[in-house]
């Protein structure tokens, strides 16, 4: 796949555009970017046959809206916050937390993140989070990023002999999908109000 990486993403069209002032910028779009993937991993949306939690949403649309760079930056620093001990992760809580959280079953996910924000990011500044079908195809593509690690890490916790498909993939799969149509429209449509602001 040839990809022209040429276009701004989401975070690089506001300004400032240079100087201090700019490192300002990235400085606080990292930080809120961290509390939103802390506040998105914590909220559960009933749904059957298991609740829809949204840090895979926030993790791919910050991804797309940063770009590969910030968006690395910034996923790293919500790993290292975690790893520190801070309740930041879906599962995590005051008697599972840190380094041991991260070394359990949802180890793999979290390198899955870290592949996708940089996918999805590479994906954004060659211009599919304009497209609301090419965005659709770049959150598939960074679920997948996040599920073959994820499924990869259970299967060699627990053991190939188990289900590990029923475990980590399949009671997924309908919220995924409710969160990779909202991304196809929110994106785009932020790209047209920046259209707009900008006319």
């Amino acid at each position: 796949m040839n990809l022209s990486l040429n276009n701004k993403v989401l975070s690089e069209v506001l300004a400032p555009q240079e100087g201090t002032q700019l490192l300002l910028k990235k400085a606080v779009l990292v930080m809120a970017g961290i509390a939103f993937l802390a506040i998105a991993a914590k909220i559960k949306v009933p749904m059957f046959p298991v609740p829809m939690t949204m840090g895979t949403f926030a993790v791919l649309t910050m991804g797309a809206a940063y770009g590969e760079r910030l968006g690395l930056v910034t996923i790293l620093g919500y790993m290292l916050i975690g790893a520190l001990g801070f309740d930041i992760f879906a599962g995590s809580s005051a008697e599972n937390f840190g380094l041991t959280y991260m070394k359990g079953g949802t180890g793999g996910y979290l390198v899955g993140y870290v592949l996708a924000v940089i996918a999805l990011g590479t994906l954004a500044r060659a211009g599919w989070d304009r497209s609301a079908l090419k965005m659709a195809g770049a959150m598939l593509l960074g679920n997948a990023l996040i599920y073959v690690p994820g499924l990869i890490w259970l299967g060699m916790l627990y053991g190939w002999d188990k289900p590990i498909l029923q475990w980590g993939l399949t009671p997924f799969l309908l919220g995924d999908v409710l969160k990779l149509a909202m991304a196809a429209i929110i994106l785009p449509f932020a790209w047209k109000m920046v259209g707009r602001a900008r006319d």
